[in-house]
């Protein structure tokens, strides 16, 4: 018999009766699926993807791109039996026995791996009717789900951005990461310039409270002492860090979790859950051992009550879970610390609000030039920074606040003496200009002109 088939009232029939199942949230013709065909000389199931699946390819392409080593194990071990035809759509047709008439070439998976466009084949077992017709209820169920279960992984590698945690998991596969380098100390206090007593307590406040903002004026190295403190953080272990920056059009959706349409075949859309930043970076912590940071540069840009949302409970309430606004839960791993950076020359921290002030350790990170000394002279760059040091302590000392004081950064470079006029002119010069704005006389004090003689 045929069956008529859902083409929105345009007819036609296709000759035998087919069903998919497909991630949660998305579409038959938009997903990698897991698949069955009943036609009347054959039966066969396995996964491929939806015409309309563009970015499922696209990340299953990618996917298997930057885990290859791991992807060819896997693959090798579904193939290891023989019992899968790996052809490409489009150019298969079976005949009455069921037999798959390929019309370019049959593939292995080894070659199959060695392809750009992988997301073009599909993986299927057929069973001829002989033999179907001979399976009781129970075995038929038994070898589709059996298939399924093989191929999940393939599905996983289409619908996750980071698959391979999961994959393991589903595999029951320990695969230890491996550990980050060592980062010690003595290397922070190195690189940066910083006391140690102060990198050492900075360190104790961020394990003990588990997330910290580091806050200061503009120039005075915020982010690069995050990186270093998440570095240190990390090292030895299995954990990573990652870095986002705000600014004020980010949202709760963006951060947390949100519906974000999604136009289906046909017409019309759908509205998945999808999650948001920080949620996968926990998801991703939740599969390590050892520490995990997220470092949240400019964290005063955003409207932080909106976009943490129910974050705010759990930040201080760290051993506890919450129901997000989509109905599920949610909890912080133990081994997630949060370091943002906050620029007071751009929003005071005055106007932060206590809530959030309870939440966080504040680290503060001032114009410190003896950082820049010991810069210049360890890197042995020839160049005298004792003028230039004198020019910045009697123009903070103009500024008269330290929320918006000149940092160091600017002129943290082995060719300072080559590029000190064009970075006075073209960074220093304009910050002042908008400071002084209502105060002319001292914005033509700290021009160029007149403080190049004492600089260089």
């Amino acid at each position: 018999s045929r069956i008529l088939k859902n083409d929105y009232g345009r007819g036609g029939a296709w000759p035998f009766y087919w069903g998919v199942f497909y991630q949660k949230g998305s579409h038959k013709n938009s997903s990698n699926r897991l698949d069955t065909c009943i036609a009347s000389s054959h039966l066969r199931f396995g996964t491929g993807f939806g015409f309309d699946s563009n970015q499922a390819k696209i990340r299953f392409n990618k996917n298997c791109r930057e885990n290859l080593p791991a992807v060819r194990d896997i693959i090798e071990n579904i193939f290891s039996n023989g019992e899968y035809l790996l052809y490409k759509e489009g150019e298969t047709e079976f005949d009455a026995a069921g037999i798959a008439d390929i019309k370019s070439q049959s593939f292995t998976w080894q070659e199959w791996l060695s392809d750009t466009e992988m997301s073009k084949y599909s993986v299927t077992k057929v069973l001829p009717k002989s033999k179907v017709i001979q399976m009781s209820f129970e075995e038929l169920v038994s070898q589709v789900s059996d298939v399924f279960n093989q191929l999940f992984p393939i599905i996983l590698l289409a619908i996750e951005d980071d698959p391979m945690p999961k994959i393991f998991d589903y595999l029951e596969i320990t695969q230890p990461n491996p550990p980050q380098p060592e980062y010690t100390i003595k290397m922070v206090v190195e690189n940066t310039g910083f006391q140690e007593s102060e990198i050492r307590r900075w360190v104790k406040a961020i394990r003990r409270k588990g997330q910290a903002i580091i806050y200061g004026p503009p120039g005075t190295g915020k982010t690069y002492i995050a990186e270093k403190l998440a570095r240190h953080l990390i090292g030895g272990g299995d954990g990573f860090y990652e870095l986002v920056q705000f600014h004020p059009e980010v949202s709760y959706e963006d951060f947390i979790q949100g519906i974000r349409p999604e136009p289906l075949t046909g017409g019309g859309l759908h509205y998945p859950v999808v999650p948001g930043r920080f949620l996968k970076f926990c998801d991703k912590a939740s599969s390590r051992n050892d520490t995990c940071v997220l470092i949240i540069d400019e964290i005063n840009r955003a409207n932080l009550a909106r976009v943490f949302g129910e974050l705010m409970y759990l930040l201080e309430y760290r051993d506890n879970s919450i129901n997000l606004s989509a109905g599920t839960s949610f909890s912080i791993p133990k081994n997630v610390k949060i370091i943002g950076t906050m620029n007071t020359a751009d929003r005071s921290i005055a106007l932060v609000d206590h809530a959030l002030r309870r939440r966080f350790a504040f680290l503060a990170l001032y114009p410190d030039f003896e950082i820049l000394r010991k810069y210049h002279q360890r890197e042995q760059t020839g160049t005298l920074v004792t003028g230039l040091i004198a020019v910045l302590n009697n123009l903070n000392d103009e500024i008269q606040d330290r929320h918006y004081m000149i940092g160091t950064s600017y002129f943290l470079r082995r060719d300072l003496e080559d590029q000190m006029e064009d970075i006075w002119r073209m960074e220093i010069e304009p910050y002042l200009e908008e400071f002084f704005f209502d105060q002319p006389d001292k914005y033509k004090k700290f021009t160029w002109e007149n403080v190049s003689a004492k600089i260089m």
